[in-house]
């Protein structure tokens, strides 16, 4: 009986701290911003590093058959930072001041999918930890 309550602890243990050391990103809230669509991602930080700055491209399949690439992204790349803290939450968003906006409307995207996924921590190395993107 002993022997299974710690056979049970040490999975639940490693399983917790397995779940604990990856970067979750799922799909955030859509916005429209002069009738263009503006997808966004939701980032759960569950390392115990401090990400400086996130990436994510996604390429959305529209309606008509034409896909667009678009870049979410947790700072402007140069100029201000906003740090995503251990055990933190941040939303990626395309900077439309920088990027081409998608030119249509949220119910005329179909599909998403990732493209590649770029993710730092302060001094420009690359995070050490698994980012999973679910867009």
């Amino acid at each position: 009986m002993i022997v299974r309550l710690i056979a049970v602890g040490l999975a639940f243990a490693a399983s917790s701290a397995h779940a604990t050391n990856s970067i979750d990103v799922k799909r955030g809230p859509d916005s429209t911003v002069f009738g263009n669509c503006v997808p966004s991602l939701a980032v759960d930080n569950r390392t115990p590093e401090t990400i400086d700055y996130l990436q994510v491209d996604i390429v959305v399949a529209l309606s008509d058959g034409q896909e667009r690439t678009i870049e979410l992204k947790s700072a402007y790349r140069e100029g201000v930072h906003y740090p995503i803290l251990p055990g933190g939450t941040a939303i990626l968003r395309q900077h439309l001041d920088t990027s081409k906006a998608l030119g249509t409307g949220c119910d005329d995207v179909k599909t998403r999918r990732v493209e590649r996924t770029i993710c730092e921590v302060v001094g420009g190395r690359a995070c050490s930890s698994s980012v999973l993107v679910q867009p």
